[in-house]
């Protein structure tokens, strides 16, 4: 279980989503458990977890389908 401020992740309940179709070996992989999102790199599944509350979670998303983070 990863302690965090947010709460506790149970990495043991985490079930590793990626996008649909993506196989890459460094692929970013979202889990959701209980209240909390996490996200890890594929390529290091042993690695750091970003912990989201659902509100910071919906304002990502939000920002990414509004093109917020676009290099363009």
């Amino acid at each position: 279980m990863t302690t965090h401020p947010k709460g506790d992740f149970d990495l043991s309940r985490a079930v590793w989503q990626r996008a649909d179709g993506d196989t890459s070996d460094a692929a970013v992989e979202v889990a959701f458990v209980d209240d909390l999102i996490g996200m890890r790199n594929s390529a290091d599944p042993d690695g750091p977890v970003l912990v989201f509350t659902q509100a910071e979670w919906d304002a990502f998303v939000a920002g990414a389908q509004d093109g917020e983070f676009d290099l363009d």
